[in-house]
């Protein structure tokens, strides 16, 4: 039995659990650890921000080391791998045993082996933490596409079959003797205007039906600033026979940078409307009212469909999440 004396028991936490039995939407966000050498205690703010609006989960993302250069004293450069945000499993269960609250941590395909990855599923499951977003995950900086290590995989659905396999004891190792059955609820991303390298809608969704046949119990979408998407990527997946849960992601505009780097970054169009009131804002304060303004009308137009709920993207930015909850839910 795992326990934690120092810690608030939870309820039930998977987050199928969650889902079955709220009484209505429910308002989840997520978050990204800080850079190394960073103070935690700027994250655990956020948290505080958006605990009180009670989410019923928070998601803690997950990123691969990355390639920089470094200046010698002999005029040479250096070219160095550095993991520039760990600690997703240690924030998880910071988190999840602080706030009383349930984590969904994530569990990334890039820059690791099936090995590490399931290293981590290890510490996890010692943990108590039970939710996983099985992701492949980007290409580091400076990388095109996205290339697997040796001894790793290089799609999502064959990390959500390693993580489902855990599931039911099997282990990477055979010679694993009495092997114990993890208990993971597998959430997996969903795109509703296609993933950036699929070659259409129809292999996207195609994809994750792989994902979801293979274990995955939920799909979480990616960001977009059109409903009428997202409604028609739920069609196209009840279509293709997925009938898990499919929950839509937003984050609120706070810059008129977001313009470039949103669609660059997430390969989403925003809407005209959206964009010509960001450029004709005076200042960062209207344009983040207009961001606030445009994921409110977003946001009760998805619960007047009765969606499961609603999953924020706060990037650093949890006051404009939390108005847009407070005004909506």
């Amino acid at each position: 039995m795992r326990w934690f004396p120092l810690f608030r028991r939870l309820p039930k936490m998977k987050v199928t659990d969650i889902l079955a039995q709220a009484k209505g939407p429910l308002f989840t966000f997520e978050v990204v650890p800080p850079l190394k050498g960073a103070n935690v205690q700027t994250l655990m703010q956020t948290i505080r921000i958006l605990s009180a609006y009670h989410p019923a989960y928070i998601n803690i993302t997950n990123h691969q080391s990355e390639v920089v250069y470094v200046d010698r004293s002999d005029g040479l450069v250096e070219r160095k791998v550095v993991h520039k945000r760990p600690g997703t499993v240690a924030l998880s269960a910071l988190i999840q045993y602080t706030f009383g609250i349930p984590v969904v941590s994530h569990i990334i395909c890039g820059g690791q082996t099936s090995e590490e990855i399931e290293n981590s599923l290890v510490e996890l499951n010692f943990l108590g933490i039970d939710n996983v977003l099985a992701l492949r995950g980007d290409p580091p900086v400076g990388q095109r596409r996205f290339i697997s290590v040796p001894g790793g995989w290089n799609h999502s659905d064959q990390l959500v079959e390693q993580i489902n396999g855990l599931n039911h004891g099997r282990y990477l190792e055979s010679t694993v003797k009495d092997p114990l059955a993890t208990n993971f609820c597998i959430g997996v991303a969903g795109y509703p205007e296609k993933h950036a390298e699929a070659p259409n809608r129809e292999s996207d969704v195609a994809c994750l039906k792989r994902k979801v046949e293979k274990g995955a119990e939920y799909i979480v979408t990616q960001l977009f600033y059109d409903n009428t998407k997202y409604y028609a990527f739920v069609d196209a997946c009840r279509n293709m026979g997925i009938t898990c849960p499919i929950i839509p992601g937003l984050k609120p505009l706070s810059s008129r940078k977001d313009l470039e780097t949103i669609p660059q970054t997430f390969h989403v169009d925003i809407p005209r409307d959206l964009s010509e009131a960001v450029t004709k804002a005076s200042g960062i304060e209207e344009i983040r009212d207009v961001g606030v303004e445009w994921a409110v009308m977003q946001t009760k137009d998805l619960l007047a469909h009765h969606v499961p709920g609603v999953h924020y993207y706060t990037l650093g930015k949890p006051e404009s999440v939390a108005r847009v909850v407070e005004a909506s839910f």
